[in-house]
């Protein structure tokens, strides 16, 4: 609703009321008057009503205000109808707005407290009607919110504590209440028994109850309002310490604890602030805090253990001490064994287990049958440490079981052993073997198994004793000086479950040999193969073996020729590549133990292969380079043959000297070839050949020698077309020399005469002789070589159809 605000025009507005009505006549003695009283609540709003209710709000309005109820009025506020007319300095009051009339101030300020007067007209019946009233207003202020203020934050217990109330504004009377919360939290109580209900709380003496929160709440006839926590700190302590341990085991002056647990030490002393905790072991500090974790224990780490609490606000110090003992079990576990005792009659049960704090306690405990009876009668040997029982072996049945039952502090379970009384099965074993050397010969007799061992001794074959008995296995040790080949020996085993004993017998007996074949027949170039092993069912005693060759030496292992393959009781020798005769003969299987020593012979016999049959050579020539050779063979006979072989060597140039020796040009011929070609020759030399059949290492008979022929003259037409035209090339030029010699008979007298004078009888000379050929012959060997013989004056050539008679020497003689 909108207002006009006209200047303020101060009281004189009163004289204008008449004039506002319309000259309406006033009547004063109707004038309604009333008094009232209203409580604002500063900050809010508070309605102020003028007068009476009326049936329509007034013409006119007029309020003023007298602060404190005391003094002259103010002028407030005036309206008429619409227009409202607030006074210079209402904002001191709150914010004030009119209407119908009623004066409303909203955010009421505490200036506002006194009396607000009221004139209003009131149109009634057409006629106006006077109206005054007086409100007394009443401005109350809430309370503000309290604060709590300690005489000590922190004080310690025993000494007194005031906590005070506070609050900065509120209209009295306050009334105040207070509330304490445990330091961990927890809902809020009053402090009953506490000094002091007001604005003040008095804590005297203060003690550690007493510590926490205190809330404060302040109230008047307007609102409550409660302050913040404040804490209140109570210092004390410590008290003396409490130890626990973990896990708990006490005993008389402390407490007990297994080796190798975790032991867990905690200490409580209460303190405010929290003690400082320090542990000591045997006096010596080994941890500082509350909780000390010894984990695995052991047992160095027994003895007394202190905690020492502090408080270091109060420098104040306390002390709890306790004694730990640490048990340990001896190391390992029990262990049980049984041993035959009363001359292998009795068995003597054994449990050990020794070491540990505080020693283990043992007991046997027999089969599960009889368990129950045993419970009602007592343990068998029970003791500590050590538990020994004597059980009888007649009265005990084979696979009785017994249990040695262990129990300590330390653990929990306990522990425990067993042991089950068996006889092994089958029965002993006898062996003998002989030292290095054979010095001596040693007797060793078995059984291994059963609980106790089986008993065994030695008894030689006239019923003496041999040694000592002994469990599980015994050796007695025999020289070889005396005669034991063919002795007897017996080994007794006795054990206390069984009623009888149990024997093995042995004897000493020299090496019996067996070979495979008293004869070996191979073939020369083959192995042979002589096999030898030891026989017979007595001991051996671990008989060296070894062959010797026909010349009586022993055969070893080093040789190229031997090969020995060996065994436990066997030895092969093989013999490759044997020879013929040199490997024939008696060879010797020998083998000697420390009782004796044996042998047995072995014919071998190497026997050579068929001889193959003889070869001839058909045809031997030379290739054109003189270097290599043909050469073809032929056989003749029967036999069997593996290959060829030829050989050559130079032939006897000059006669004095000595032909050389015979060496291989081809040793890899196959069995079916008839030709080789043969390269690797000296132009310059003679060379000698011959063949030989080959049948493995048997060779034939050789060949007749022979000497390669000359290569047949291929260019044979073309030499003696050249040879015919030098001839007629030099009849010419001789006749034409003739002519010309004869003409000048007077000129050259000495070379007429020489042609043209007639010889004698005796002046005819050949013209040529043809010169003998040197043929090297050896070993009825064929003819001479063709290459060896001189050369003639006129070059002719071998035959073209490869003949090999010797060349013709042939002389021309041109007469005039």
């Amino acid at each position: 609703m909108e207002r006009r605000h006209a200047p303020w025009t101060g009281p004189w507005i009163l004289c204008l009321l008449p004039a506002l009505v319309g000259g309406q006549p006033l009547s004063a003695g109707e004038a309604a008057y009333e008094e009232q009283m209203v409580t604002g609540v500063r900050g809010r709003a508070v309605e102020l009503s003028c007068g009476p209710p009326a049936r329509a709000p007034p013409a006119v309005v007029f309020w003023s205000f007298v602060a404190g109820g005391t003094g002259p009025p103010r002028a407030v506020a005036v309206g008429s109808g619409r227009d409202v007319v607030l006074a210079p300095g209402t904002g001191a009051l709150g914010r004030v707005s009119l209407r119908n009339g009623s004066l409303e101030v909203r955010e009421l300020r505490a200036g506002a407290r006194g009396r607000f007067l009221c004139q209003a007209l009131f149109p009634e019946h057409g006629r106006l009607r006077v109206g005054y009233g007086a409100v007394l207003l009443r401005v109350l202020v809430p309370v503000s919110k309290p604060f709590v203020r300690p005489t000590a934050a922190a004080a310690p217990e025993g000494t007194p504590v005031t906590l005070t109330c506070a609050v900065r504004e509120g209209t009295e009377p306050l009334s105040f209440s207070w509330q304490h919360r445990q330091p961990r939290g927890g809902p809020p109580v009053s402090p009953v028994g506490l000094g002091g209900s007001g604005a003040e709380l008095s804590l005297a003496p203060a003690n550690r109850s007493h510590a926490g929160w205190y809330i404060c709440t302040a109230r008047n006839e307007v609102n409550n309002r409660t302050s913040e926590p404040v804490y209140l700190d109570i210092v004390y302590g410590p008290d003396e310490p409490a130890i626990s341990v973990e896990p708990f085991s006490p005993e008389q002056g402390g407490f007990s604890a297994g080796e190798r647990e975790d032991v867990v030490l905690s200490c409580l002393a209460p303190s405010n602030p929290p003690s400082r905790y320090v542990w000591l072991h045997n006096g010596s500090q080994v941890h500082i805090g509350q909780t000390y974790v010894l984990a695995a224990i052991t047992r160095t780490q027994a003895g007394t253990y202190t905690c020492l609490a502090e408080n270091t606000h109060l420098q104040t110090r306390t002390q709890a001490t306790i004694v730990l003992t640490v048990y340990y079990p001896p190391a390992g576990s029990p262990s049980c064994s049984a041993l035959a005792t009363g001359d292998v009659q009795d068995v003597a049960l054994r449990c050990r287990w020794l070491g540990g704090f505080p020693p283990a306690r043992l007991r046997w405990v027999g089969p599960e049958e009889e368990e129950e009876e045993e419970e009602e009668q007592g343990v068998m040997g029970s003791s500590f440490s050590m538990a020994t029982s004597i059980q009888p072996g007649s009265a005990t049945r084979n696979g009785s079981a017994f249990s040695c039952l262990a129990s300590h502090p330390a653990l929990p379970q306990g522990a425990a052993c067993g042991t089950t009384l068996w006889i092994p099965a089958g029965g002993p074993s006898c062996t003998a073997a002989a030292t290095k050397g054979d010095e001596f010969v040693m007797l060793r007799c078995q059984w291994e198994g059963g609980t106790p061992p089986v008993t065994l001794r030695w008894w030689d074959g006239a019923g003496q004793a041999l040694g000592d008995p002994a469990p599980s296995t015994t050796v007695v040790v025999l020289s070889t000086g005396s005669s034991l080949g063919g002795q007897d020996y017996t080994c007794m085993a006795t054990h206390p479950l069984q009623a009888t004993g149990t024997e093995c017998r042995l004897r000493l007996e020299v090496p019996k040999l067996e070979v495979a074949r008293s004869e070996v027949v191979v073939l020369e170039g083959g192995a042979a193969r002589l096999a030898c092993r030891q026989g017979g069912t007595g001991t051996n005693l671990g008989a060296s073996m070894a062959w010797y060759d026909p010349k009586e030496q022993e055969v070893t292992a080093g040789l190229a020729k031997y090969h020995l393959e060996r065994g436990e009781a066997w030895l092969n020798l093989t013999i490759h590549d044997v020879e013929w005769p040199g490997d024939s003969g008696i060879y010797r299987c020998a083998a000697a133990n420390a009782v004796g020593t044996a042998s047995l012979p072995v014919h071998l016999r190497v026997e050579r292969y068929p001889a193959p049959p003889n070869v001839t050579i058909s045809r031997l020539r030379y290739t054109r380079a003189r270097t290599e050779v043909r050469l073809e063979w032929r056989t003749q006979g029967t036999g069997n043959l593996t290959g060829f072989v030829v050989q050559r060597r130079q032939t006897k140039r000059p006669p004095r000297r000595a032909a050389g020796p015979w060496e291989t040009a081809a040793g890899d011929i196959e069995p079916h070839s008839r030709d080789r070609r043969l390269g690797g020759l000296d132009p310059a030399v003679v060379y000698a050949f011959r063949i030989l059949a080959v049948n493995h290492r048997t060779a034939g008979h050789p060949s007749e020698v022979q000497t390669p022929a000359e290569p047949p003259f291929e260019a044979y037409p073309a030499v003696t077309g050249a040879a015919v035209v030098a001839m007629l090339v030099a009849t010419a030029a001789s006749l034409l020399a003739v002519h010309c010699i004869a003409r000048h008979r007077d000129t050259l007298p000495w070379l007429h005469n020489l042609l043209f004078r007639t010889a004698g009888p005796g002046d005819q000379e050949p013209a040529g002789t043809p010169e003998d050929a040197e043929t090297a012959m050896e070993d009825g060997a064929a003819p001479a070589d063709p290459g060896a013989a001189a050369a003639p004056p006129d070059p002719v050539s071998t035959p073209a159809d490869g003949s090999d008679d010797p060349p013709v020497n042939v002389t021309v003689t041109t007469t005039p």
